[in-house]
């Protein structure tokens, strides 16, 4: 049975780091961790020291990379993005959907199924059914055509095919309350993005399974969106309510460009690691050339344009997106804000996990645990990335 050993390194652990600490790894689980194990003859030795050892990164909500979307609804299309998000640590992936047709929902399911356990790839441990159902102020860089209410057959067929396990819809939509329960009953974190509510709403919805939202000040309702809603007395919003409610978590695109530094320390210290989670929302143009891409699918998907660091929507004003993977948003929560190095991870890793119901085999350096591992430099840029046991050839 194969052996590895990550030997000398600065582990990050959840409520630690550990320096000169060792990593032992056999087949495809963690089984000691400590200083100075003893191993096998023939264990594989990585030199760790001078290191940062660290869980593999876990992504709740991307869209695609190197020029694929996980929208075109193709095998080849999801292995491409999915390939493209591990050389930047991400070893787990919930694949996400856009607005669109129902048919292209349904090709995207499949192709990730089908890709789903192939080796070499981040465990796809989910889709995240995040379009269609959005409100029609909140769509932002998504296709309006392919917006719509919720209707019971529609998601009930996505939630048949039992690989959803993260589903969004906006709280105000009729049909909302069902989605959420159906939602809740298959198991998935139920989510709230794209949406306009105010408080009463989110409480219902709360009522109803949801414990998350999406991407943090992006797409959702603010005090002044709702008294352009509402009128006056001015409506508490989205944002209040995830801060005021302890059982909810949201995320932060931490890509330098969405959120200002100020903003992510602000929600580091308001929401706390614990309720924080990273995410890329990152789309096709993920290590590709400054230019127009489609947003969702290849055929229909809305036009944006990268500049290398940021998408934009054909407005100009209007943000579109990322474009950068999750060890760019790792390096920017530790560049911009007072987190400490083993409460990012934890937001890259754990966090996620907890709130997706896998903390069970991933998300942290525990014994019993997938072996999904990262070797990093005092940059905190990857050097290699061990993926179920395997390690990667060092990045260069």
């Amino acid at each position: 049975m194969t052996e590895v050993l990550l030997a000398g390194g600065r582990v990050v652990l959840p409520e630690r780091v550990e320096d000169g600490c060792d990593v032992l790894v056999r087949a495809d689980r963690i089984t000691a961790v400590g200083p100075s194990l003893t191993c096998d003859d023939q264990v594989t030795v990585i030199d760790a020291r001078g290191k940062i050892v660290t869980p593999g990164w876990i992504d709740l909500h991307v869209h695609g990379g190197a020029d694929a979307d996980f929208m075109d609804g193709t095998p080849a299309a999801v292995e491409q993005a999915c390939r493209a998000h591990l050389e930047h640590g991400t070893t787990t992936i919930f694949p996400t959907t856009t607005t669109g047709s129902p048919e292209q929902i349904h090709a995207m399911l499949t192709a990730c199924q089908d890709i789903r356990g192939k080796d070499g790839l981040p465990e796809i441990a989910g889709v995240h059914l995040y379009g269609p159902f959005f409100a029609k102020d909140k769509v932002g860089c998504h296709s309006k055509a392919g917006r719509r209410s919720p209707t019971r057959a529609e998601y009930k067929a996505y939630f048949d095919s039992d690989i959803v396990r993260i589903a969004t819809c906006a709280a105000e939509l009729d049909g909302a309350a069902d989605f959420y329960q159906l939602a809740a009953e298959n198991e998935c974190l139920v989510t709230c993005g794209h949406s306009n509510a105010s408080w009463p709403e989110m409480q219902a919805a709360f009522a109803c399974g949801v414990r998350h939202v999406d991407h943090f000040w992006c797409a959702m309702s603010s005090i002044p969106s709702l008294r352009s809603r509402f009128g006056t007395p001015m409506q508490a919003s989205m944002a209040e309510f995830v801060l005021m409610q302890a059982e909810m978590s949201t995320e932060v695109i931490a890509d330098g460009c969405h959120l200002s530094k100020e903003l992510l320390e602000f929600a580091y210290r308001m929401i706390g690691p614990e309720r924080l989670c990273l995410v890329t929302d990152c789309n096709r143009a993920l290590d590709m050339p400054a230019g127009d891409y489609r947003f969702g699918n290849e055929q229909d998907g809305s036009w944006f344009k990268s500049d290398g660091q940021v998408g934009w929507a054909p407005d100009g004003g209007s943000l579109a997106s990322s474009v950068k993977g999750m060890d760019h948003m790792v390096r920017t929560m530790h560049a911009q804000t007072s987190a400490s190095l083993q409460e990012i991870v934890r937001m890259a890793s754990l966090t996620p996990a907890t709130r997706a119901g896998i903390a069970d085999r991933k998300g942290s350096i525990d014994v019993g645990k997938d072996a999904d591992l990262l070797v990093l430099n005092e940059s905190l840029e990857i050097e290699q990335v061990i993926l179920r046991g395997a390690p990667s050839r060092p990045h260069p």
